[in-house]
């Protein structure tokens, strides 16, 4: 049998936690933790070791409820804001991505995680195999910033271009391989550079482009295949069913009269603080539009 449709391979089958995890549930990690707390169970007995293989015909259920049928592996790019936690839930009562989403949507597990006050591109998926593969450092998936610090400018053997400076402050564009807990701001902070803002603009082949903040928008299954590549999506359930489940036409984006009249603003003005488009460009069209009116 042939695990890219959703089946276990051979008589062996494969791991309980992968099984899982491909559930959409949670990450491959997260199903072991579940399994080592007593909370999994194998046709009807509870285990408490992730050393077991299942097949098709076994039965798995999560704190007493059946595993839930597996869907067609998808992938959403979400543009995070500030002030969310990368969490599905907060002891402490912040608000988190997951509150925050639309209506609508399968169970999704981030790839990695943005900081409580680090904004940008965020991948959602509702596989957790595939969001474990991604974080991977192996996949070697380039993760670029757009980052606002503060502090003298010195250089190090880093991957970062100034983009400008504006009184004490420094735009660069700053790319890395591993997402490494706040690795961007530790780098920066070793070279005497404090981050007050980071964005990030790409995971991978995938950009942030102008999806609006709050926004989710979802890489069709065609997209989806070309850009994971084979080797990436050995086990990648491309055919698989899918949920009669629709996202607002905008993406869930919150759209406030003032966010609008500020983008307004950003777009005449040509900012460069716009994500994914220079400001050059925007002049140029400003001038262009000007022209023509004047004759």
């Amino acid at each position: 049998m042939n695990s890219r449709h959703g089946q276990a391979d051979g008589p062996a089958g494969e791991r309980i936690a992968k099984a899982i995890a491909r559930a959409g549930l949670c990450s491959r990690r997260e199903a072991e933790a579940w399994i080592a707390a007593g909370r999994v169970a194998l046709n009807g007995e509870v285990i408490a070791s992730p050393a077991r293989n299942v097949t098709r015909a076994d039965r798995i259920s999560v704190d007493g409820q059946p595993l839930p049928s597996r869907e067609r592996t998808r992938l959403f790019l979400y543009h995070k804001p500030r002030g969310l936690l990368t969490s599905h839930a907060d002891p402490g009562g912040r608000p988190t991505i997951f509150s925050a989403l639309p209506k609508g949507l399968p169970r999704l597990i981030s790839v990695g995680r943005l900081d409580i006050n680090t904004e940008g591109l965020l991948l959602l998926t509702n596989d957790g195999s595939l969001a474990r593969v991604l974080e991977l450092p192996a996949t070697g998936w380039l993760r670029r910033y757009r980052v606002r610090a503060h502090g003298g400018i010195r250089y190090g053997p880093i991957e970062a271009t100034l983009d400008r400076a504006q009184g004490s402050n420094v735009w660069l564009a700053f790319a890395i391989r591993e997402g490494k807990n706040r690795e961007v701001k530790n780098v920066l902070g070793h070279l005497g550079l404090k981050v007050n803002r980071l964005i990030r603009v790409s995971f991978g082949p995938f950009q942030l482009g102008e999806l609006p903040v709050g926004a989710i928008v979802e890489v069709k299954t065609r997209t989806l295949r070309d850009q994971l590549g084979e080797e990436i999506a050995v086990d990648v359930d491309f055919s698989g069913p899918i949920s009669e489940r629709a996202l607002p036409r905008d993406g869930g984006a919150p759209t406030p009269q003032s966010d609008r009249h500020d983008a307004d603003r950003k777009r005449r003005r040509g900012d460069p603080e716009r994500i994914g488009q220079r400001a050059r460009g925007d002049k140029g069209r400003g001038r262009r539009r000007a022209h023509r009116e004047r004759r």
